[in-house]
């Protein structure tokens, strides 16, 4: 199975409906004779001619078992989850009609299904593709003709009320879908590119309700020091990671805690990712003058409790959030920084007084995402400690997992993310180093047994839920 690698354009010769009734898998194409893979009881002459028929090309029929035939069709044809019946080739065909006015809501149930959380449609040259990012990594799905192409962008453009006569400027827009009993948005942004445009769409579910923060991915002690903070009745908590790493779905699960009828709870966002009953959100609109720091100042004479900020960028929202947090408010956002003491080197090079800063931040979280294994594949091998960085070769590990692939991870060897936490609560002894602009705290988080990114993917890493390759960048990149 590790050996068989198929090409997305070979993929697309068939559809996945064709793939499972007729039980075959495409092997290769040359001379323009197309091979599959197929069970060798059910190879006949009537099986061949209707493949030829129905595909216009010269078939060969390669025998094969028919447990690793079913096991190629589960690792290059996987079954979503929505409601199609793929158990007849004549019905209407999972893969992408654009012709079909719905093939939009098509290619989004795909994406849902297998948890994808951005679609990529784009050109090179003469090549179009569709590609899906499942677990952080972008994987292909769909080959595009060339000259149905426009047809999809202004499908897309139509339904985002975006301008179709447009062709040389970026575009944003939203389209909202009803799947399977629950509302779902498309962020859609259209990128103009030497080839054509590029629109990647992003997956926001709307519904917050089922976030718990409790199943985060904290550790007891960084749980509680957590929730310690977001009780405070002000100051600012801030959490930091690159874009993707799910500093949203943790905020979420923070404003579903503190979400109570005593509470005036006001968010700006952008884009709007989930949505809570009872909460007040704010869409951003910068191309007239909403932005963050124009929602803030108005959210300051709206009586707030809590503020959340969709993402400290500037200076300006940086300057507002601290003057929000003096007046006795409760402020929640996010930054761009490698580390969670990064932030405050970040807020002072942003223009913050450090004596304004160390007397009203009160948490700084750092947060990643690494894919963890799947438990059904994933395969123990000897450790070479020459693979670990320098600093870990010391470490008594013997063994260690690496991706398998089977039927329940669709073949890839992992199976969901998990996020990993850095927590440093701003203490006295902290406070006073924020003043004195003190760049590492490295002794400190040691004394006081805390953990940083790093060791937190070491550890599970040496828990077995993880690769190397997942947790190497956090191990060479510690500050």
């Amino acid at each position: 199975m590790e050996e068989i690698q198929i090409s997305a354009d070979l993929k697309n010769q068939i559809t996945i409906d064709q793939a499972w009734y007729y039980k075959i898998v495409p092997s290769g194409i040359q001379n323009g004779v197309l091979s599959f893979f197929c069970d060798g009881d059910r190879i006949n002459s009537d099986l061949k001619s209707e493949l030829e028929i129905m595909l216009g090309k010269s078939i060969d029929l390669v025998s094969e078992k028919a447990e690793k035939v079913e096991q190629l069709l589960l690792s290059f044809y996987p079954r979503s989850n929505a409601n199609f019946n793929l158990d007849s080739a004549s019905n209407e065909t999972y893969r992408l009609n654009v012709n079909d006015y719905s093939f939009i809501e098509t290619l989004v149930k795909e994406a849902k299904s297998l948890n994808s959380s951005d679609i990529h449609i784009e050109t090179y040259g003469e090549k179009c593709r569709i590609r899906f990012r499942v677990d952080g990594v972008l994987i292909d799905r769909h080959k595009l003709n060339r000259s149905e192409y426009p047809g999809i962008i202004n499908k897309i453009k139509v339904k985002a009320q975006c301008n179709i006569a447009e062709k040389r400027m970026p575009q944003d827009g939203r389209i909202r879908f009803k799947i399977d009993n629950s509302n779902l948005d498309l962020r859609v942004s259209i990128l103009p590119t030497l080839y054509g445009e590029k629109i990647v769409l992003r997956l926001l579910g709307s519904d917050a309700s089922h976030i718990q923060i409790e199943k985060l991915g904290f550790t007891n002690e960084e749980l509680e020091r957590y929730e310690l903070a977001v009780k405070k009745p002000n100051g600012i908590i801030l959490i930091s990671g690159p874009t993707g790493s799910g500093k949203t779905t943790t905020l979420y699960a923070t404003l579903k805690v503190l979400n109570k009828s005593t509470n005036n709870i006001v968010t700006v966002e952008d884009p709007i990712e989930y949505t809570l009953d009872g909460i007040n959100q704010v869409q951003i609109k910068e191309d007239i003058g909403l932005t963050y720091s124009e929602a803030l100042k108005t959210f300051l004479r709206q009586d707030p409790d809590i503020i959340m900020l969709g993402e400290i960028r500037d200076a300006q929202t940086a300057q507002m959030a601290i003057r929000a947090a003096l007046t006795g408010h409760l402020v929640l956002s996010t930054i761009h920084t490698n580390s969670a003491w990064g932030t405050v080197n970040r807020l002072v090079d942003m223009g913050v007084p450090a004596y304004l800063l160390s007397n009203t931040l009160n948490l700084s979280v750092a947060q990643r995402l690494i894919r963890t294994l799947c438990p059904h594949c994933k395969k123990p091998i000897k450790l070479d400690p020459k693979a670990l960085p320098k600093n870990y070769r010391h470490l008594s590990i013997e063994t260690h997992y690496h991706a398998g692939g089977c039927q329940h991870c669709h073949f890839t060897g992992f199976k969901g993310r998990k996020a990993i936490y850095e927590v440093i609560n701003i203490t006295t002894e902290l406070s006073e180093k924020i003043k004195n602009s003190t760049t590492s705290i490295d002794d400190y988080l040691k004394e006081n047994k805390i953990d940083k990114l790093s060791q937190n993917a070491l550890k599970l890493f040496e828990e077995g839920e993880t690769t190397l390759e997942e947790i190497y960048p956090y191990l060479i990149n510690e500050n």
